[in-house]
């Protein structure tokens, strides 16, 4: 898994041979089969550890953030960002792999927006919905952009600072409440 979450993240799963992935692991191909039914299924297992220990850096951003929905949405916005861009491996698998890799990721990926949007909107629990539009389809909204915002992160010449993302997201957010 270790010489995937390089390779697939830089050259790309796409240009990601088994012999490749094994002769960085320097394992044997039939060692690889013993653990994966193939290469994309070892994609989505690490797409899918980069989920779970983004969702868990949301989560405990929000359980230690104060009540009101704007200081929860800035703590859960900066966790996410500042858990993706730790390492431009993560990032690079859980934002443009995971599309690039077509039908491969789209129901994990679509089951990881879900799982994130979730977890906002508990967060949100009892606190007023976001004027008249419907709540989830605010937070698949602004978790669209921020998934727009770390692409372009990871792809631009001159990447903008994680602050400046943070503050972006918040503006985008606060936007969508008529807050900010």
């Amino acid at each position: 898994m270790t010489a995937a979450y390089t390779l697939y993240a830089k050259p790309g799963f796409a240009a990601t041979t088994i012999e490749r992935l094994c002769s960085e692991a320097r394992i044997s191909n039939r060692a690889f089969y013993e653990c994966f039914g193939g290469r994309e299924e070892l994609l989505q297992a690490l797409h899918e550890r980069c989920v779970e220990e983004g969702l868990a850096a949301v989560a405990k951003a929000l359980r230690e953030a104060p009540a009101a929905l704007e200081a929860k949405a800035r703590a859960a916005i900066r966790a996410y960002i500042e858990f993706v861009t730790g390492d431009w491996r993560r990032a690079r698998i859980m934002h443009v792999e995971v599309r690039r890799s077509g039908d491969i990721l789209a129901h994990s990926r679509q089951r990881a927006v879900d799982a994130f949007a979730r977890l906002l909107e508990e967060a949100a629990g009892d606190l007023p919905a976001p004027g008249p539009a419907n709540r989830r389809l605010v937070t698949l909204g602004v978790i669209g952009a921020l998934q727009e915002l770390l692409i372009e992160w990871l792809l631009s010449a001159d990447p903008p600072e994680v602050e400046e993302l943070v503050s972006a997201a918040v503006h985008i957010f606060g936007r969508t409440l008529g807050s900010a």
